[in-house]
């Protein structure tokens, strides 16, 4: 059973600041999250093998094949700003200088 001053030790450790009614939200939280936890470990799991997932889930992924496009005015002409035959992107890396 977790009590308040043990939330506060964990809060403090963490540098997290709580009030006292908080801590006691917290604890009756945990509390009920650990009962929860100790009626599942009173279900027989010996003939349950061990998952990841409650359901079996694999990406459908096809081949990155390079084609070339022909059009290149069209693909340019979607771009929200361009430079010449570039496309103008926002900067993203922030390099000091010197």
């Amino acid at each position: 059973m977790i009590d308040r001053e043990q939330v506060h030790k964990v809060a403090n450790l963490a540098r997290l600041e709580m009030t006292v009614e908080e801590e006691d939200q917290i604890a009756a939280q945990m509390n009920s999250i650990l009962g929860y936890f100790e009626q599942l470990s009173e279900l027989d799991t010996t003939d349950v093998p061990p998952t990841t997932r409650a359901i079996d889930v694999s990406n459908v992924t096809r081949p990155d094949i390079l084609q070339p496009y022909d059009d290149r005015e069209a693909i340019l002409k979607e771009a929200p700003d361009q430079d010449g035959d570039f496309f103008k992107v926002p900067k993203i890396l922030n390099v000091p200088e010197e």
